[in-house]
């Protein structure tokens, strides 16, 4: 998953991403350890705060852009 990169990209923490979203901090961590993969509400929520599609962030694709 991306959302590390993503995350550190846009000079966020953990906490400030679990806040923006609405998770636990350790839910992230996990996430970007891939210990758990986020349901699909969260994913959504992924894409839209980060203008990426929700395959950039699984990655499927290497294209961020959200096609439409």
């Amino acid at each position: 998953m991306k959302i590390k990169f993503l995350r550190k990209s846009n000079n966020l923490s953990q906490q400030e991403l679990a806040t923006i979203i609405g998770v636990s901090r350790s839910t992230i961590a996990m996430w970007e350890t891939a210990g758990s993969q986020p349901d699909n509400a969260s994913l959504l929520k992924l894409a839209d705060y980060f203008n990426v599609s929700v395959d950039y962030l699984l990655e499927r694709t290497d294209n961020p852009k959200i096609n439409k």
